[in-house]
């Protein structure tokens, strides 16, 4: 892929204005850790993952210099749980409350409990956050847009936090930073409610001809207009700050290098949080058309540039020797997730779960099997490790790295296992719980799904959600695609997984 033009502008003026010398001591200094998390990108959806239709060069890159996961998951099928899970070391299904959220919803991250930032913070490290974040805000649904939210993102262990509230789907459209509206004015007050419409803005179910991208039908993505497109949710006010997609990514991207850049000189914590390839999915232009597999395809490859662009700044500030780079998915893909933006019709062979049964939604393999890679200081290179590991792991792991003591009852279903991020142990967990309309339990590669009232389909995203009123076992080492239910076979088995997650759900 070419080289945008943009990149200069792109990169804050502080990156050129002096590139340091970065001595001995800051080399051998505690590692400079960077999550980068992608939104519903799936198992199939990189090249270095075998997608034969779309190229990540960027992301291969970092997967040859790093280590390349086969087996590693988010703990849930969606993305608020995921995302509870990574940051508290918690599994969500034990609160309540951990479901996808609305724009308007209350924080759901506890702020007098261990947190993945805090973790780094107690090393001494600067944290960051940067981009979606969809844990709610503030101490109830009814808020003040147009002054402090709190507590928030600063109030969960971050220093500096840049975000959107939810989803970009989601009103209301419009960055936060450090709990601030940005551009918000008092004389244009910004009101939010998911029950009923507030004011005159237009909504794609009335004025379906102002849509540059009209909504699947069903799916609800037919409320507000913001950009010619139709959200989930009312919202009026806040003209001059609601954000333009086509500029979210490189936003987050310009936010990301500025706080890279003013932190270049002690530890820090970034986690970064793309918005591709969430629905809707509206790229910068340079992109548009260019994967030949839809307005998704053109997010993967937007997402692929940005990493670049990250790489790149830190080789320029001298950082690249003592940062380790974290790269994975808050869940699995889905192609037709709320509008019609070609990812179905231009499909072209695309398998974006790859090998994989179900995606997001579904407790199949394909909803929490996602694309995992890390690379750096201390790492191993070029290799591709089938580890069982989970992100809510990255926890307990990071408190392993910096010599950050936990309590007892602290992130107690995280597992420190620095070796196998690192590369150095092929086992990684003995067991772990995966989470979507039901649970499921995985041990040496067998996998149980405990029965389920659920749809077994969503026919509005055409996937297979793996819940069914009896007991399914699968045999991952022999069927990854999860097509024939053994449990019938194998009542043993059964019984002692039946019996480990009965326990898992009792702690």
């Amino acid at each position: 892929m070419k080289k945008p033009l943009s990149l200069t502008l792109l990169l804050s003026s502080s990156l050129f204005a002096a590139l340091p010398t970065v001595s001995f001591a800051q080399k051998a200094s505690k590692p400079n850790v960077i999550y980068i998390y992608a939104d519903d990108l799936g198992f199939g959806d990189l090249s270095s993952y075998g997608a034969k239709q779309i190229e990540t060069p960027n992301l291969d890159k970092l997967a040859q210099s790093g280590v390349r996961f086969t087996n590693a998951h988010s703990t849930s099928a969606t993305c608020t749980p995921s995302r509870f899970a990574l940051m508290t070391g918690t599994y969500p299904w034990r609160q309540e409350g951990t479901g996808i959220l609305p724009g308007d919803a209350k924080l759901i991250v506890p702020t007098d409990k261990i947190t993945l930032p805090k973790v780094f913070k107690h090393a001494g490290y600067a944290t960051a956050i940067v981009g979606k974040w969809h844990m709610g805000l503030g101490n109830q649904v009814q808020k003040d847009w147009n002054a402090p939210i709190k507590p928030g993102p600063n109030d969960v262990g971050f220093d500096y936090s840049f975000i959107f509230p939810a989803t970009a789907d989601r009103v209301p459209t419009v960055f936060l930073e450090n709990d601030q509206v940005v551009a918000a004015e008092a004389t244009d007050p910004i009101l939010v409610d998911y029950e009923k419409k507030i004011g005159n803005d237009p909504t794609g179910k009335e004025h379906p001809e102002l849509l540059k991208m009209h909504s699947s039908p069903g799916q609800g993505h037919n409320q507000t207009i913001v950009n010619g497109i139709g959200r989930i949710g009312y919202m009026s006010g806040g003209t001059r700050a609601r954000w333009v997609d086509e500029e979210v990514s490189t936003t987050f991207l310009h936010k990301a290098q500025d706080f890279i850049s003013q932190h270049q000189n002690k530890p820090f914590f970034l986690y970064f949080c793309l918005t591709e390839p969430h629905v809707p999915r509206m790229p910068a232009t340079q992109f548009k058309g260019k994967s030949k597999l839809g307005y998704r395809g053109d997010a993967i490859l937007q997402l692929d540039w940005t990493v670049g662009q990250i790489q790149q700044q830190l080789q320029l500030l001298g950082l690249d020797k003592n940062t380790i780079i974290i790269f994975s998915s808050d869940n699995g893909p889905v192609l037709d997730d709320g509008y019609m933006d070609g990812a179905v019709a231009q499909q072209n062979g695309h398998l974006p779960a790859g090998p994989l049964r179900g995606g997001k939604y579904s407790i199949f393999e394909g909803g929490t099997r996602v694309p995992f890679i890390v690379s750096g200081k201390g790492v191993a290179q070029g290799k591709v490790s089938n580890a069982l590991i989970s992100q809510i792991d990255l926890l307990a792991t990071s408190a392993q790295l910096l010599d950050v003591p936990l309590k007892a009852d602290e992130a107690k279903d995280s597992a420190p296992l620095l070796k196998t991020l690192t590369g150095q142990d092929n086992k990684g967990r003995s067991s772990m719980v995966q989470h979507a309309q039901t649970l499921a339990i995985v041990k040496d590669e067998w996998k149980y799904i405990a029965p389920s009232k659920g749809s077994p389909y969503m026919k509005l995203t055409d996937t297979e959600t793996g819940s069914l009123p009896e007991d399914q076992l699968y045999d991952l080492k022999n069927d990854i695609g999860e097509k024939n239910n053994v449990a019938s076979k194998y009542p043993e088995k059964v019984a002692e997984l039946k019996q480990l997650l009965e326990g898992e759900r009792k702690k």
